[in-house]
C-alpha cells in the first residue's frame, strides 16, 4: 500500500502523525494507543519525549486488525498471536493461513463429547479426501464439518457426507481463484497479509452473498405460491 492512502497525491513514503494515521485508519487514536501499549501496533519512530511519526506499515497494520477483530470477531489475544506469525519470516504463507482458519473455527466453539461426532469424522475424512484436497488432520474444519452432519442426522435428515458435495465443488473452484489473485511479484508481508485479510473479509462476504440470493430465490419461489409479492427490493411499488 502506498502512501497516496494517506495524503492523496504524494508519491513515495511519507511519516505522519498519529492524529493523520488515526484518521486515514478509522481507528480512534485512543485505541490506536492501546494497540501501541500490547504490542499489536509496532512503536513509530520517536521524534520528540511525546510524538512519534508513522508509516504505511502501520496503517497497514491497523487495517488488518480491524479486519480480524471487526470482520472477523476475532479476540485480541488471538489477533496478538496471528500478528505474531504473520511478522515470523520462518513461518510459510500456508502455516499463517492454518492458524487463521484455527482462529476463525474457534470462534463461540463449544466442545461436544457427544461420540456420534468423533464416529463422523472418518466419514468426513473420507469425503475430504475423495476431492484430494491437502488438508492438516487436526484442521479445525474437519471436525465442524462433522458436527453439522450430525445436526442434519440430528434433526431427522437421512444424508451422508455426500449431501455436501455441491457446496463442496463450488468452494473448491472459488479457494483456488482466490489463492491465485495474490501477484506473484508481492513481498512476504504483502502475500501474507492479502491471504490473511482475503480469508477472513471473503469468508464474510461469501456468507452474506448467500443469505441475500437465498432471500431473492425464496422470493421467486414462494411469494408467487403464497400470495402477493411482499419482496422489499428496491423494485418494489408502495
Amino acid at each position: 500500500m502506498d502512501s497516496a492512502t494517506i495524503h492523496s497525491g504524494c508519491q513515495g513514503e511519507r511519516v505522519v502523525r498519529m492524529s493523520e494515521l488515526s484518521e486515514a485508519s478509522g481507528v480512534a487514536v485512543p485505541t490506536i494507543k492501546f494497540y501501541l501499549r500490547e504490542g499489536l501496533l509496532p512503536a513509530g519512530v520517536r521524534t520528540a519525549a511525546n510524538q512519534a511519526r508513522y508509516d504505511d506499515g502501520h496503517l497497514r497494520r491497523l487495517r488488518l486488525i480491524r479486519a480480524l477483530v471487526e470482520i472477523g470477531d476475532i479476540s485480541l489475544a488471538t489477533v496478538a498471536a496471528v500478528l505474531a506469525a504473520v511478522d515470523d519470516e520462518r513461518r510459510s504463507t500456508h502455516e499463517v493461513l492454518g492458524m487463521v482458519h484455527h482462529a476463525l473455527a474457534m470462534r463461540g466453539a463449544v466442545t461436544d463429547p457427544a461420540t456420534d461426532i468423533e464416529d463422523t469424522m472418518a466419514e468426513v475424512d473420507a469425503f475430504v479426501e475423495a476431492f484430494a484436497w491437502h488438508v492438516d488432520p487436526s484442521a479445525p474444519a474437519r471436525r465442524e464439518l462433522a458436527r453439522v452432519l450430525v445436526t442434519l442426522r440430528r434433526l431427522g435428515w437421512k444424508v451422508d457426507a455426500s449431501v455436501f458435495d455441491r457446496y463442496a465443488r463450488a468452494a473448491d473452484q472459488l479457494a483456488a481463484w482466490e489463492i491465485q489473485q495474490t501477484p506473484p511479484d508481492a513481498s512476504r508481508a504483502q502475500t501474507v497479509e492479502g491471504v490473511v485479510v482475503g480469508t477472513v473479509v471473503f469468508e464474510a462476504a461469501l456468507l452474506a452473498l448467500r443469505r441475500l440470493a437465498e432471500e431473492h430465490h425464496s422470493a421467486v419461489r414462494f411469494n408467487r405460491a403464497d400470495g402477493p409479492n411482499t419482496n422489499r427490493g428496491p423494485n418494489r411499488k408502495a
